[in-house]
């Protein structure tokens, strides 16, 4: 049987917000789903049940057409592209108006007033928006994902190494599967979590020595990781274009996670969940096909 609270998810044909249609759908909700456009993956989307819209974060009338008898949303913005701030607002604004009865805000764990980093200041000013709006609002803030290594993975599998500028930095990679587990809990049972920042990380904490331990381990073959500046990273990635506001946000988390901004663990993707959280290990050996 069909539950009563309808669930509106942004960024749905992404990984945390497609983990959370599924899991919505598993548990007997109706979703709403806000894409970009229409193709092969809203179609599949349609094709499980779900409701698709078609509109853009940054128009205020298109989130507000999509929050039309909507209980509760999943914000989340895209972390490469500039706007979150301007998004935020114009959904605050949408709830408002639509009567939303709770908000699943996706923001970053170095969102804080005195961030570098013009993305994480910006995820914690639209935290303060979402908050004044007087709708009931939990704000999750995970640490890296282990999907960013998706992003490296051609050095990974054409010279066995890991590039990246962060150290001896530590932090426990947060899977995006189970990111979405957490936000359609949440969003279900948003009077549970109303007015928390929900601190989300990985079962496991290491740097990146330690990861590419573990990886070489699934992977059959060394993998070292190699740390560099990050004018050298951004250098040896120069293939893929990267905006200023890329550049800026990725230099300063950089300098965040040397800094321990991103360091510790908890349990509460299990609490929420009810699942024990995918480990390092677990995801390379998922995507091991993407590595060798």
């Amino acid at each position: 049987m069909e539950k009563q609270t309808k669930v509106l998810i942004t960024g749905a044909t992404g990984k945390s917000g497609g983990a959370a249609i599924d899991e919505l759908l598993k548990m007997g909700y109706p979703v709403r789903a806000m894409v970009h456009s229409i193709d092969e993956r809203s179609q599949e989307l349609v094709r499980k049940g779900v409701e698709v819209v078609v509109g853009d974060l940054l128009n205020l009338n298109d989130i507000s057409a999509a929050m039309k008898s909507i209980d509760t949303a999943y914000l989340c913005f895209p972390i490469l592209v500039p706007g979150v701030l301007q998004a935020t607002a114009y959904f605050a604004q949408a709830a408002v108006e639509n009567g939303l009865k709770g908000i699943v805000n996706m923001s970053q764990i170095s969102a804080r007033r005195e961030a570098k980093s013009n993305a994480a200041q910006d995820h914690w000013v639209g935290e303060q928006i979402l908050n004044n709006t007087g709708i009931p609002v939990t704000h999750l803030r995970p640490t890296f994902f282990d999907d960013w290594f998706l992003y490296i993975r051609d050095g990974i599998h054409t010279n066995s190494s890991i590039v990246l500028p962060f150290e001896n930095g530590r932090w426990a990679p947060v899977d995006s599967a189970d990111l979405g587990r957490v936000v359609a809990r949440v969003a279900t049972n948003i009077d549970d979590y109303k007015e928390q920042v929900l601190k989300l990380y990985g079962p496991e904490e290491y740097n990146v020595f330690e990861m590419s331990e573990i990886i070489s381990n699934v992977l059959g073959r060394t993998v070292k990781y190699e740390p560099v500046t990050i004018g050298q990273f951004f250098e040896i990635n120069s293939k893929r274009a990267a905006s200023e506001h890329f550049v800026q946000h990725v230099t300063h988390v950089s300098e965040d996670c040397v800094n321990g901004i991103f360091s510790g663990t908890n349990d509460l993707i299990e609490t929420i969940t009810g699942n024990k959280p995918t480990t390092l290990a677990d995801f390379f050996t998922r995507n091991k096909a993407l590595f060798v």
